[in-house]
């Protein structure tokens, strides 16, 4: 198969949906297929063949942009590239324009639901436009033939909205990367802590739409059972330099990738993850491959792969007085080793492989009957 991506953000952007279209994007071409990329962003060494567009930064929010395309700049591209199939991944003026140009060249395309958007609206101040943006997605999903969303709770969320021919494509974790093993008492020496001090962590945007300030009152919890605790926040974003402000004795390691990223999260002891808007949680699914008790709201990734009790912690969705609880209860068991253990095995049964192969049947079921080798 050819295959074109559409995707406003794409590597070097340090996110998980960047990071998931890379991998499945890699994946497929290992596999045979021939993939190039319609992105915001401009390529840093080797990579998939990409088509670099115009952008602009995503207000509120500089470190995200979203691309700019007519459908006559997409035509060419089509025209030149010959695609087999699309998959439109964001939900932007460059995916609606990539959408109306297959129509007109009669080519198939998978449109994917990566982020809750509409959930976005009131943290930026736009309350009340939530049903608006439901209605836009809807009429955008629904010109395409299929819709993949990481979540079974997504997937029936898009559903009640009206979207049809919804599937559910999982996400994957290098289970050699993020292990254990890249504990590193070094690292969290200059955290302040040694075997004895446990460690709180958070990775992820630091952003208003991840529910840090529940964060920060579970940490507080978290220390009224272990007043020695570290709380180490991962990850930029608009809220990072105000939570310097408020919290200047959490450790701020910024944003961090490949085995820098799996050491930060393997020299941790708990993760904690109050987030409300996640279509799956890609780093809950990281956090339990290096070994980690998280905690987390009961939906999404968190519903799928957390035992409570067993492997981490699972509260009510958007009960944060059980939230507060559960995370009391973890700070009493961070040396746990059987429920570390137990998180790091919940891990292994998903790798990436499954979910690629998975990807590429469902690209090949939206197109004209062919011969394609699987």
């Amino acid at each position: 198969m050819r295959v074109l991506i559409v995707t406003d953000t794409y590597p070097p952007d340090i996110n998980g949906v960047a990071r998931t279209l890379y991998t499945l994007g890699a994946g497929l071409e290992r596999r045979g297929h021939v993939v190039e990329v319609v992105t915001t962003v401009e390529e840093e060494g080797a990579g998939l063949q990409r088509h670099v567009m115009h952008s602009m930064p995503l207000p509120g929010y500089p470190g995200l942009r979203f691309g700019f395309a007519s459908t006559r700049q997409m035509l060419e591209l089509f025209d030149a590239f010959r695609p087999d199939v699309l998959y439109v991944a964001t939900e932007t003026l460059m995916g609606i324009s990539a959408i109306r140009a297959a129509g007109k060249r009669d080519i198939p395309v998978v449109s994917g639901f990566h982020t809750n958007f509409q959930n976005y609206l009131e943290d930026y101040h736009l309350p009340g436009l939530e049903t608006v943006a439901q209605g836009v997605l809807r009429t955008i999903h629904n010109q395409t033939a299929r819709t993949l969303t990481p979540s079974a709770d997504t997937a029936a969320m898009l559903e009640r909205w009206g979207i049809q021919n919804v599937g559910v494509l999982g996400r994957g974790v290098d289970t050699e990367m993020f292990d254990p093993i890249r504990r590193d008492p070094a690292l969290r020496q200059s955290w302040g802590a040694d075997e004895t001090t446990p460690v709180a962590i958070y990775v992820g945007r630091v952003a208003a739409e991840k529910n840090l300030e529940l964060v920060v009152r579970s940490f507080d919890v978290f220390k009224e059972v272990q007043p020695k605790a570290r709380m180490v926040i991962v990850g930029n974003g608009p809220r990072l330099e105000s939570l310097k402000e408020e919290r200047p004795e959490f450790h701020y390691a910024g944003a961090r990738t490949g085995a820098d990223l799996a050491a930060h999260y393997a020299s941790g002891d708990v993760f904690l993850f109050p987030s409300i808007t996640e279509t799956f949680g890609n780093v809950v699914l990281e956090a339990m491959a290096a070994g980690l008790g998280v905690v987390a709201y009961d939906y999404a990734a968190p519903r799928l792969l957390i035992r409570s009790g067993e492997n981490g912690w699972l509260a009510p969705f958007n009960e944060e007085g059980a939230f507060l609880a559960q995370t009391r209860v973890a700070a009493a068991a961070w040396q746990n080793e059987a429920l570390r253990f137990a998180a790091r095995q919940s891990a292994f049964d998903l790798g990436w492989e499954r979910v690629i192969e998975q990807f590429e049947h469902e690209l090949a079921s939206v197109m004209p009957k062919m011969n394609i080798l699987m």
